[in-house]
């Protein structure tokens, strides 16, 4: 019985100089960058592509080359920043299985997925839970993808309103001096909530829902004294709490609500003597039935390959610090 190939091959076609010039990038830097990431071997000879790895690994890697060679048509050109932003939305893994179909998440302008295995077990820890606890860096969509479920949810009559709630402090300033109505001091700082919004349901249909108050915008501050029954509730920037601030927030909760919090316990804007409550709330809540938690990492970032490079600088920096001793 003859041994399996431990390798898979794939025939670009047609077959375009330029075209394979730029899925391999200069001195093959595009295809390097599919290597490390996916743990495999390219190797590669005019149109024709022989991959080494891994099974699902080696199957993924055609799939992309296949894919990014279909941007390179016309007058489409790769970059770096694309192929990375490529790498983030594979799934090493069946397409259309069970899994794929829980994390999806259709809204009226567009179909929302989770990219990687975190975020789709994020989108089903929502799905699932009551209390849902999103923390990571910049970037890995903790935000987004709780906006997408949140869309769902009320398009699907699951809740009647939607919140969105920050803590209005924001590198070390209070909104109390800046100048307005606390609507317009607070709407600056509820903008990604608001782009994520307009992308899933459309400016119109956002401001329609925004004038009925079926979509609300809430400082942290104006949730005291209330109780939130059917409603799906997103508290952003959660790492700029106080504990007890969380604890306000966290029994705030009624029938048939689903509240979602994010947030980077790396990015505290609060003072030095405050205790985050996020950070708190991770260390009491752990464990209870009910709550999740996901934590993402630097390689869940999905945006410019940069930003991932630069939060691993910045883990790398204050892992060496916390290990130096403390200046006399």
């Amino acid at each position: 019985m003859k041994p399996k190939p431990k390798y898979v091959e794939l025939s670009l076609t047609p077959a375009d100089n330029r075209r394979l010039a730029s899925l391999c990038g200069s001195h093959d830097e595009h295809l390097k960058q599919i290597e490390e990431y996916l743990g495999v071997e390219i190797a590669s000879r005019g149109n024709l592509f022989r991959v080494s790895g891994g099974a699902e690994e080696s199957h993924a890697a055609l799939q992309l080359l296949k894919d990014l060679y279909e941007v390179t048509e016309g007058k489409g050109e790769l970059t770096l920043a694309g192929v990375h932003a490529a790498l983030q939305q594979l799934a090493l893994r069946a397409p259309d299985t069970d899994s794929d179909r829980e994390s999806t998440l259709r809204t009226p302008k567009r179909i929302v997925r989770g990219r990687g295995p975190r975020q789709r077990q994020y989108i089903r820890n929502i799905l699932t839970h009551d209390i849902n606890f999103g923390i990571g860096p910049a970037g890995t969509g903790k935000t987004y993808l709780a906006v997408a479920c949140a869309v769902e949810a009320l398009e699907s009559n699951r809740v009647e309103r939607i919140l969105l709630v920050r803590p209005v402090v924001e590198a070390g300033e209070r909104l109390g001096f800046l100048p307005g109505a606390i609507e317009q001091k607070i709407d600056p700082y509820l903008r990604p909530l608001y782009d994520a919004l307009n992308e899933m349901l459309g400016f119109e249909k956002v401001a329609r829902l925004l004038e009925k108050s079926v979509i609300e915008l809430a400082p942290l501050a104006y949730m005291r004294g209330r109780t939130l029954n059917e409603s799906f509730i997103i508290l952003d920037e959660a790492q700029n709490t106080t504990a007890e601030q969380m604890k306000m927030f966290l029994t705030r909760i009624g029938f048939g609500t689903t509240a979602v919090i994010t947030g980077d316990i790396t990015q505290i804007d609060l003072r030095r003597t405050q205790l985050s409550g996020l950070k708190q709330a991770i260390e009491i809540l752990r464990g209870v039935d009910g709550i999740t938690f996901t934590h993402f990492t630097p390689q869940d970032v999905v945006r410019h390959a940069l930003v991932q490079k630069i939060v691993e600088a910045y883990e790398s920096h204050d892992k060496d610090a916390e290990g130096q001793p403390p200046a006399k």
